[in-house]
């Protein structure tokens, strides 16, 4: 019988160098092309996702008119906590926290705006100022964050440091003209131009490079008085997200989506917005009773 050879083909010749390189390089053209397709579905998840949270917020703003008789004004000043009495939230023109705040328990956050186990007003502020809620957060840009600095409340609630929570959504307008005005709450015969043609929550535009870190508004978080935290303007128009040393949203509305931002009008309907749109238009949109009637055709 003739002896098998050590070149027999029963062995396996292994990859040669090329040939390794060829299938590396062969893998990475896959990975470059299929990598902008997952890219492209998890923004169109995470923008979604945002539109849900408008949603919410707007049927919020609605069932506290419902329930009120109208809808959360945007609250007194920067350095004004939630206004408890005797450990009851107070509504309307006496509540001086924003929006944010007298939502609560409408997007299933009851307990937080009762302050949860705090024996004190002081404590309850506390605990609905640091409480994260993930309705106010658009997954393209960050989960549910918190910022702790120095409380400069006025008076202070605590005389040391204060954990915020923090929010993506800002109401229209600071402009003084939109449905969330400074202390006094607007009702639904107050919106002249009609519910489906005025913006009611739109995203709001932030420099991404002190993100989680204070500036100037991003810092205070959800609960705060009228304020650029949650109340833009509608005078200038939105822009996306960027990252600069220097800088902050510019008192605009805008958001890391690419193209457009999401924005809930007053009739309850979620649209999104052109960046470019034109700024005239864009300010029709934020004012409530200026009898220019908007198409979505228009932005």
């Amino acid at each position: 019988m003739k002896a098998l050879s050590s070149t027999s083909s029963g062995r396996h010749r292994g990859f040669t160098l090329i040939e390794l390189l060829v299938v590396i390089a062969i893998m990475g053209v896959l990975i470059g092309m299929l990598l902008p397709a997952v890219q492209k579905v998890r923004e169109s998840a995470n923008r979604l996702s945002c539109q849900n949270n408008l949603k919410q917020i707007a049927l919020s703003f609605h069932n506290h008119h419902d329930q009120f008789g109208f809808f959360p004004s945007g609250g007194w000043y920067d350095y004004s906590p939630p206004t408890y009495s005797n450990g009851v939230p107070a509504v309307g023109p006496a509540q001086q926290a924003g929006w944010g705040f007298q939502v609560l328990p409408f997007v299933e956050a009851d307990p937080t705006w009762r302050g949860g186990q705090a024996t004190t007003d002081a404590g309850r502020a506390v605990v609905a100022i640091g409480a994260p809620n993930k309705t106010f957060f658009c997954p393209t840009r960050r989960p549910p964050q918190t910022i702790t600095y120095r409380d400069s409340y006025s008076p202070p609630l605590t005389g040391g440091d204060i954990t915020h929570a923090l929010c993506d959504y800002a109401a229209s307008n600071k402009d003084g003209t939109g449905v969330v005005r400074q202390f006094d709450p607007v009702r639904i015969g107050d919106i002249t131009d009609g519910t489906s043609n005025t913006l009611l929550v739109s995203e709001k535009r932030i420099n991404l490079a002190y993100l989680g870190q204070k500036q100037t508004d991003d810092n205070q978080g959800y609960t705060v008085g009228f304020n650029l935290d949650t109340v833009r303007k509608t005078t200038k128009g939105p822009a996306p997200d960027y990252r600069a040393q220097f800088g902050d949203g510019n008192g605009q509305f805008g958001s890391s989506h690419p193209s457009r931002l999401n924005a809930a009008f007053a009739d309850g309907s979620v649209h999104t917005i052109d960046y470019n749109i034109d700024p005239l238009i864009f300010r029709y949109l934020g004012d409530r009773s200026d009898s220019q009637v908007i198409s979505t055709s228009d932005f």
